[in-house]
């Protein structure tokens, strides 16, 4: 039996709620911890002796007991349910919209019938009893486990206004004989509701999508694998393949699992596990891994680890870890709502009281007003405009800025990051190899630098390698025309042999590749020693041409750092941040790009899990860590950090992983989405301040406290126009943000 259980639970809506399983299931004998995931809506239970754990339907009904559901632990499952749970906030949105709507004109402005009292009730009534259910169930559920959250907050506000607009809808006439001035707030109810749901609607689909980039990882393990059976080739499922069977592997497929190449040749893409542009040569004896593609060649292989052994696999896994673990950050307004709300109930009963029966000239009529009067001021528009406004101003300006944020948890979390860890290629570099640099090291043929880049063009014209492709790629810039290579024969790792016929009609002998490659054929290389070692210290790759067995030439070819990676560098350092650099480079390319990008800190020649292994230490002491990628090779440590940042022109699982995405994949812009966060969350503080300084001088002058002393008592009218100026406060202030550069 397992230590851990996970189940998937339904019906969160807030920190609160988490909380209250978490609480629930913490009291059940023989459990040692469960800890639930809002973000995931996933809870984790260890055991204290996994051996006779608590029976599952214990816990089951435990955690139905508080008014949730659980679910099978099934991506497709949670997929399914996410997905309805969107489409049903979305119905219920433009459901409420559409009622919402000629509420408000009716209400702020005198329109013939559209302004009749019965009519705005009419209209309000599906808003408030339909398709604002969800907030009073949820809040009733809460109330029986005496726990309160934001829907507590939503339920008491918007009932008030409601329900004391309805009792001047039928009791206008008592009112006035009681000497109180009949007052609706229907529109203040539709509006809260309406814009909850909206959030609700945007922050379902975010999590719709947490699943993601599980799924396409999953999606790039093999199918089937062709082993060998009684020495013939047979195409076998993947789960019949196991350690020690020898298996062939096509140009063009998949590896099937990890192994050794027993025989044959290739050119593997291993970029989803290293990151790196450049394929890997394999030859005999050398280790392969499952999920990494073939790209030229054909070889056999032992297979050595298979299923949930395998590196990809293990890549799974950590992100389905990383994605799990319960996140740091908790929602500002559940916090502040679990002491406001008992507060302005507390205070708004004793209102009640002390009017109706310690006041001299108190009356029931006018204790009741005071006490709805406690309410409506303290009616929590302000406060339920304060994080969304500005967080959906913020993500708009991001939008607009090429940054993509997921959620408002990443938004918020985001301007306490103090460490930024960043992927090398793809994310400083351009992430693809670039002939940078061409020197002739003999003359003796008479050939130009044009010359030579034809010729060695040419030669790497039908090779599918990325630095023969490099070359071809830079003579192309120079519109060079090239020649058909004749004799043309690829030796995998180490270059390419063919013959070229220039337009004089002079044939020669080539050989571009490697210094082992040329030395093998008896080509001197030793004149070019230091120069190819300066062209490796700077973190470039030397490429030998020799014309005729006589080193002619030597191409520099590199992966070049992007064109603002060194200004976004000096932007983050000027923010306070600590820039860490990861790739699976060799020590001493990483230190060249390092240096040159003015990057002090960072490791070289890591793999996906210790990527992620070195984000979860960078994490200790407190420290708030971003991780920026764009390859599938940096998921799990994207889900790892604290905020995982992607770049957009990399692949589709490392920006399903992260919270944030930079579409223009520029670090500058990752400079740019940390100052865009910390410019919301001051808003947001902001906000939640005006939010509640009309609380604060509000609730004791509706309470009556004035009056007490001779003056006059808080009128409902006054109330609303509190608390709608404090909701107008909120929503300029957000606003404001469109006007701040990044």
């Amino acid at each position: 039996m397992s230590a851990k259980l996970e189940l998937s639970v339904t019906g969160m809506t807030c920190a609160a709620c988490s909380s209250a399983i978490e609480r629930a299931l913490n009291k059940i004998p023989g459990i040692k911890n469960a800890a639930v995931n809002l973000a995931s809506e996933k809870v984790t239970i260890a055991f204290i002796d996994p051996e006779n754990p608590v029976p599952v339907h214990t816990i089951v009904n435990t955690i139905i007991g508080e008014g949730y559901g659980v679910t099978e632990d099934s991506q497709d499952i949670r997929a399914k349910i996410a997905e309805k749970e969107f489409h049903a906030l979305k119905r219920d949105f433009i459901i409420s919209a559409a009622f919402t709507l000629p509420v408000v004109i009716g209400s702020m402005f005198n329109v013939p019938l559209l302004s009749n009292w019965y009519l705005l009730m009419l209209l309000s009534a599906p808003v408030q009893y339909w398709t604002g259910m969800r907030f009073h169930k949820a809040a009733f559920q809460a109330l029986k486990h005496l726990s309160l959250n934001m829907n507590t907050l939503i339920s008491i506000g918007t009932n008030s206004a409601f329900i004391f607009s309805a009792a001047a809808v039928f009791f206008r006439n008592a009112m006035i004989n009681a000497g109180i001035t009949p007052h609706i707030y229907f529109d203040t109810s539709v509006v809260i509701i309406t814009l909850i749901l909206l959030g609700r609607m945007l922050e379902s689909k975010a999590r719709g999508r947490t699943s993601g980039a599980i799924r396409k990882l999953a999606a790039m393990q093999v199918k089937t694998a062709t082993a060998f059976r009684n020495s013939q080739e047979v195409v076998i499922p993947i789960e019949e393949v196991v350690a020690g069977d020898l298996l062939l592997v096509k140009p063009g497929e998949r590896v099937p699992v990890d192994g050794v190449v027993t025989e044959g040749f290739s050119s593997i893409d291993e970029s989803m596990l290293t990151g790196e542009s450049l394929p890997a040569d394999k030859s005999a004896g050398d280790q392969v891994f499952g999920g990494t593609i073939n790209r030229s060649g054909t070889f056999r292989m032992t297979a050595q680890k298979v299923g949930k052994d395998t590196v990809l696999a293990r890549i799974i896994k950590l992100v389905e870890e990383a994605q799990g673990s319960k996140a740091p950050i908790q929602r500002l307004a559940d916090r502040v709502a679990a002491v406001f709300v008992p507060s302005v109930v507390i205070i708004a009963v004793l209102t009640f009281i002390i009017w109706f029966f310690f006041v001299k000239d108190g009356t029931f009529a006018l204790a009741l007003m005071n006490f709805i009067a406690v309410l409506i001021i303290a009616c929590p528009c302000a406060l339920g405009l304060a994080t969304p406004t500005a967080i959906m101003v913020g993500t708009g300006k991001g939008a607009e800025n090429g940054i993509l944020i997921r959620d408002a948890a990443a938004l918020e979390m985001a301007h306490k990051i103090n460490t930024i860890i960043l992927d090398k290629t793809g994310t400083i570099t351009k992430g693809e190899p670039e002939a940078v640099d061409l020197t002739i090291q003999d003359s003796s043929f008479g050939l130009t630098e044009k010359d030579i880049l034809t010729i060695a063009a040419s030669a790497e014209k039908f090779s599918e390698h990325p630095i023969g492709q490099a070359i071809v790629k830079k003579a192309a810039e120079q519109k060079l025309a090239l020649y058909d290579p004749t004799d043309f024969k690829y030796v995998p790792g180490g270059g390419v042999f063919c013959s070229i016929t220039d337009s004089f009609k002079r044939t020669f002998k080539i050989i571009i590749g490697t210094e082992k490659l040329l030395k093998d054929n008896g080509v001197d290389t030793s004149t070019t020693a230091d120069s190819a070692l300066l062209i490796s210290s700077s973190g470039s790759t030397p490429v030998y041409v020799a014309v005729e067995n006589r080193l002619t030439a030597l191409f520099s070819v590199a992966d070049t750092i992007k064109d603002d990676s060194v200004e976004a560098i000096r932007k983050l350092k000027d923010m306070g941040i600590e820039v860490v650099m990861l790739t699976g480079d060799h020590e001493n390319t990483a230190r060249a790009i390092a240096t040159r990008v003015g990057i002090e800190k960072f490791h070289a020649e890591v793999l996906p899990d210790q990527k992620a292994e070195i984000v979860r230490s960078e994490k200790t002491g407190g420290r708030i860590v971003a991780m920026v990628g764009d390859g599938i090779n940096d998921a799990p440590a994207l889900a790892a950090a604290d905020i995982g940042i992607a770049m957009g022109t990399g692949t589709d699982i490392a920006m399903e992983a992260a919270q944030i995405t930079l579409m223009r994949g520029s670090l500058v812009s990752a400079a740019d989405a940390i100052r865009l966060s910390r410019l919301t969350v001051r808003v947001i503080k902001q906000n939640l301040f005006w939010a509640f300084i009309y609380n604060i001088i509000g609730i004791p002058l509706a309470a009556g406290v004035l009056h007490i002393f001779g003056g006059p008592l808080l009128n409902p009218m006054i109330a609303s126009a509190a608390m709608a100026f404090s909701s107008v406060s909120v929503v300029s202030n957000s606003l404001n943000l469109k006007r701040k550069t990044l």
